[in-house]
């Protein structure tokens, strides 16, 4: 037999990434961090939702391919696991929000260019040498707004995000947790004094953060007015039902409110006005919230967190002078940005509510998000975060990226 010839091929010397053979394995089947585009020269493949202007989502967003280099110093390789869409971040795109990402080339744009999105849920994939807070495979999401999650990969300073323990939860529930949730708990917290019993009123009742706020009011005792925009048939029953199961003492919709007689029924439910509501949480504006603002008892408080019917608020003399009303607004950004210390201590109470059965997800409609996938699937599910009577919060889920 003749002898076995010894190859002389280095693989270290080529730049091309060994490829082994066909076997009875998928990609699919491998850890996360061995299913990654990556090059030869460790340089890991991304792509990232960018947009170079403001306007409407359709005609600015581009799906923008590029390379993020291996981190060295406190710099962290993050792998994208989920990532909600918010209105906010629409807006941002838009250009008719406060806060907005910084346009650069950073990602080697043709021109500068910003990536949406403020919320998210990140694996680390790696860590340069002088990062001291973080390791492969933590969780983490991140720590201020503006951060741009709209995208598979990224690179950050450790300082950039917090880490979050993940044991018993969801990439979703971590993604979503520290905008909506964090919002319903500081307004029921910060603006008036609430105890067992007392009684407060809300707008907007059905979104993500009107659903926390009925649940965190069931745990804390407190008793609730749900408005939700009207549904007709089942599906109007079918969405009051799900109010009540979450918490909500009395469910009505944005018509009933309207009514002149409205104010009688909340006398009859607040035991003939002697529990007065002392707080009212306005997402709506317009007539709408001056409708909410009139049940509210004398010496009570409107937070205002959102403006959904882009109309302003007119606010009776009336409603100053004699029932000495105090309207104010709440960002939770802002907030977060200014007592970020609170912010964790807020984010870790209410994961750990989760974890423990107590705080149910809101509903979601999951948008898969890998390498393949195409610029027009992504923008299909942002136009749907524009679109009335969703049947969920939509969410990027990232897959084989």
């Amino acid at each position: 037999m003749a002898p076995r010839l010894r190859s002389s091929f280095s693989p270290s010397i080529f730049p091309v990434p060994f490829r082994p053979r066909p076997s009875a394995f998928s990609k699919a089947d491998l850890p996360l961090d061995r299913r990654r585009h990556i090059s030869a020269y460790g340089y890991t493949q991304a792509k990232a939702l960018v947009y170079p202007k403001h306007g409407s989502p359709a005609d600015v967003l581009t799906l923008h391919t590029h390379s993020i280099s291996p981190p060295h110093s406190r710099l962290v390789t993050l792998r994208t696991a989920a990532a909600p869409l918010n209105p906010a971040d629409i807006n941002q795109i838009q250009g008719t929000y406060p806060s907005a990402p910084s346009f650069g080339q950073e990602l080697g744009t043709p021109q500068p260019s910003a990536v949406p999105g403020n919320e998210a849920c990140f694996e680390v994939l790696s860590a340069g040498s002088g990062c001291k807070s973080l390791s492969k495979g933590d969780w983490v999401i991140p720590a201020r707004t503006g951060l741009g999650t709209w995208r598979t990969h990224l690179q950050v300073e450790e300082e950039k995000v917090m880490k979050v323990n993940k044991d018993g939860l969801t990439v979703e529930q971590v993604a979503t947790v520290s905008v909506n949730p964090v919002t319903a708990y500081r307004m029921l917290k910060d603006f008036t004094p609430l105890k067992e019993g007392d009684w407060f009123i809300q707008n907007g009742a059905n979104s993500g953060v009107g659903r926390a706020a009925v649940q965190f009011a069931k745990m804390w005792g407190l008793k609730s007015i749900c408005v939700v925009r009207k549904r007709d048939g089942v599906a109007g029953e079918t969405l009051n039902r799900e109010m009540q199961e979450l918490g909500a003492t009395v469910v009505v919709n944005d018509e009933e409110i309207m009514d002149k007689g409205f104010g009688e029924r909340v006398k009859e439910w607040t035991n003939s006005g002697r529990e007065p509501i002392k707080l009212a949480l306005n997402c709506v504006g317009g007539d709408a919230a001056m409708a909410l603002a009139k049940t509210v008892g004398a010496g009570g408080t409107m937070v205002t967190y959102g403006a959904m019917s882009k109309s302003p608020l007119r606010v009776g003399a009336a409603m100053l002078i004699f029932k000495d009303l105090r309207f104010v607004g709440f960002w939770v950004s802002r907030w977060g940005d200014h007592f970020p210390d609170e912010k964790k201590k807020t984010i870790e109470e209410i994961l750990g509510l989760i974890k423990s059965g107590k705080f149910k997800d809101v509903p979601m409609v999951e948008v898969p998000w890998s390498y393949e996938t195409k610029k027009e699937e992504l923008l299909n599910a942002v136009q749907g975060t524009l679109e009335g009577f969703r049947k969920g919060k939509g969410i990027f889920k990232f897959g084989d990226t």
